[in-house]
């Protein structure tokens, strides 16, 4: 069961680390399996349910995220930005190399 689901009482007690996080967007990836599962079978009722376990998921990571230090963001991002043009993730030569 998910870390979201812990009692009121014990909430906040629980360390938060890597590999908490991971196993929640493992959880977040088979709801979303389930879901697209459901909505090709036709069965609504149960699509609303895992959207809903999703979404407490989604919310409890992004508290997180907000809560967290900000020396935990990358200095740089790792994909292009608007004012980026798409040759600037052309991998660019070493120029370090020893001959």
């Amino acid at each position: 069961m998910s870390i979201v689901f812990v009692p009121q009482k014990l909430r906040g007690t629980a360390k938060i680390n890597q590999e908490t996080i991971q196993r929640l967007l493992d959880e977040n990836d088979q709801f979303i399996r389930c879901i697209v599962e459901y909505m090709h079978k036709g069965r609504a009722v149960e699509c609303v349910k895992y959207q809903q376990f999703l979404h407490r998921n989604i919310v409890y990571l992004a508290t997180l995220a907000d809560a967290s230090p900000p020396d935990n963001v990358p200095s740089s991002p790792s994909w292009p930005t608007s004012d980026q043009s798409s040759t600037s993730m052309q991998p660019s030569a070493n120029t370090n190399e020893e001959s």
